[in-house]
């Protein structure tokens, strides 16, 4: 693998930009180990990691993917300024983040155990929490599904920086028919996964463009909205 020096995670950010076109160039697969290792880092509800990932690569899959995520719902009305498909069809790689909203059933025990073998948690915290985090859960039943996509995006951010640390460009999707998606990874029957969000991976083909950001005072807040920070 080329060696590349990191970029820190301020420079990352600040430098990230969605690229919509990329090179064929296959991208290592211990490149690609990496970046999933640091997006499952990311922080979860409970530390529940409720994310399944898809490593979209194989020639059959990436051509599935591409007529799946056409754009044919995009009107006159609504111009096409780029495509999806050609964004993944583009890329070497897409990641598919998907959200297991059952996650904290399958998971709880677990992360528990693996958490109390690493002095996290002591026996009797463990054993409050296995009936406090389904307890939570179960609570708050609308809110599971919301709370696994927020999460696997959060894993995706994580993916997106490690990307542009490491050389790579990258551009998140999102799909509002995720049916489509789920056939391809193979979740078509099961109820209890959502498409959170896609993310073609690849080196760039195109320089990054800053479309610029709002001014802090349009929509940063101090202490409640409409006390604008300046």
């Amino acid at each position: 693998m080329n060696q590349i020096t990191p970029l820190d995670v301020p420079s990352a950010i600040q430098q990230r930009r969605s690229i919509r076109a990329f090179k064929p160039d296959p991208i290592e697969p211990e490149l690609i180990k990496q970046l999933v290792e640091f997006a499952v880092s990311a922080p979860s509800v409970s530390n529940l990691q409720p994310w399944q990932i898809v490593v979209v690569q194989s020639p059959e899959k990436k051509a599935a993917l591409v007529k799946a995520c056409t754009d044919e719902e995009i009107s006159e009305l609504r111009p096409r300024i780029y495509e999806r498909q050609k964004i993944i069809a583009s890329a070497p790689i897409t990641f598919v983040f998907a959200a297991d909203f059952n996650g904290w059933n399958k998971n709880t025990v677990n992360m528990l155990e693996l958490a109390k073998q690493n002095g996290v948690y002591t026996d009797k915290e463990v054993k409050y929490l296995k009936k406090g985090i389904p307890q939570l859960f179960e609570q708050q039943e609308d809110k599971t599904r919301e709370w696994a996509v927020k999460d696997a995006a959060i894993a995706a951010t994580h993916l997106v920086l490690a990307a542009e640390s490491l050389g790579l460009s990258s551009c998140m999707l999102y799909h509002p028919l995720e049916n489509r998606v789920k056939e391809v990874i193979g979740a078509g029957n099961m109820p209890d996964i959502a498409i959170a969000v896609l993310v073609a991976v690849g080196y760039a083909a195109e320089s990054r463009k800053n479309p610029g950001r709002l001014p802090l005072s349009a929509n940063v807040s101090i202490d409640e909205l409409g006390n604008p920070m300046e």
